[in-house]
């Protein structure tokens, strides 16, 4: 697979994901769709993290999941080294996990109770070699899950063991050895620390950090825990109602929020000095989050910003560059075509 000539590693575009729904009694059936993503535009170089964060509902973790094909797109392109993974066939879509691989939110829900933690591990090793698309024998592939489960900080005694045996924070370190097994380029985590404890939420971080270091790992990392997402990200995508509303370094995000959004976001995270929490304003937002079954002709933070303007109304503001390649879908920094 050749890589993207600009360097991308993975390059998403206009990726939309809907899914339909019937409504109403048998003979007054009517059909219409849940925008959970609606064109969404990102890109990530190898060996950099891009924190994706929003409120619960935004469609973070469908995003993931129809980059990595466990949906299939409504419409859009996702391209991982340069390969269309949209239109990519079973088989190709196969072989392209091997560069892309998923660390699940709920370590009690994403390993099978019936396995030990040797054959959680080994699973896609041995699926790629009944594929035919890695050579390994079984006392290779038994040698790789005990070195996986001892860089993941857990030891090799401990590979016949079943996940209720396991803390929830040893279950994840036994979902992220899956996920390193076959040497991807690209880990999607779907906040891989919002069901841990605090305390354990940063021995995880670490790891992710000294894996990424070592293995030059590239990380699409969701999370709605904003300290969480400014402590392991390169870069920052803010999502709203299924699409990105800010886009920018996380240290300019954080310093110089421009979206309203993105804003009364930010306001809610509490800040651990008390002399500079009590002199922060809260920015209160108003109204309710609008259905995902409707289609949008305005923009989509419309109806919940107190800085909204005639044209807001009119067409949807379209993600542009702001200055320093920090982006922002507002009328505020930009005008409609």
């Amino acid at each position: 697979m050749a890589n993207t000539t600009n360097g991308n590693l993975l390059e998403v575009t206009g990726l939309k994901m809907h899914f339909p729904y019937h409504t109403g009694s048998l003979w007054t059936k009517k059909k219409g769709y849940i925008y959970a993503v609606d064109g969404v535009d990102l890109s990530i170089k190898k060996g950099e993290t891009l924190g994706l964060v929003g409120e619960s509902g935004c469609g973070k973790s469908t995003t993931l999941r129809a980059v990595s094909q466990l949906y299939r797109p409504t419409a859009g392109s996702v391209l991982l080294k340069g390969q269309e993974l949209t239109t990519a066939t079973p088989t190709e879509v196969l072989k392209a996990r091997k560069d892309m691989q998923i660390v699940f939110q709920d370590p009690y829900a994403s390993l099978n109770p019936r396995m030990t933690t040797s054959d959680i591990v080994a699973e896609p090793l041995r699926i790629f070699t009944k594929a035919r698309i890695l050579s390994l024998s079984k006392t290779e592939i038994d040698e790789r899950v005990e070195q996986l489960l001892e860089r993941v900080g857990l030891s090799r005694f401990f590979k016949n063991r079943y996940p209720h045996e396991f803390s929830g924070g040893q279950r994840q370190r036994i979902g992220i050895a899956r996920a390193l097994a076959l040497k991807p380029d690209l880990m999607l985590c779907d906040e891989p620390v919002s069901a841990l404890d605090v305390s354990i939420q940063s021995q995880i971080l670490n790891l992710f950090k000294d894996l990424q270091e070592e293995f030059g790992l590239t990380y699409l990392f969701i999370a709605h825990d904003l300290a969480v997402i400014q402590y392991i990200s390169n870069r920052i995508a803010v999502m709203y109602l299924g699409v990105i509303v800010e886009l920018s370094n996380s240290a300019e995000l954080y310093q110089k929020p421009l979206h309203p959004y993105t804003q009364a976001l930010l306001s809610a995270a509490p800040i651990p000095d008390p002399a500079v929490e009590r002199k922060r304003q809260r920015i209160i937002l108003t109204g309710d989050v609008p259905s995902p079954d409707k289609v949008r002709t305005s923009c989509y933070f419309y109806d919940r910003c107190s800085k909204r303007m005639d044209k807001c109304s009119k067409s949807i503001p379209r993600l542009r560059d702001a200055g320093s390649g920090h982006q922002v879908a507002c009328y505020l920094y930009n005008d409609p075509e």
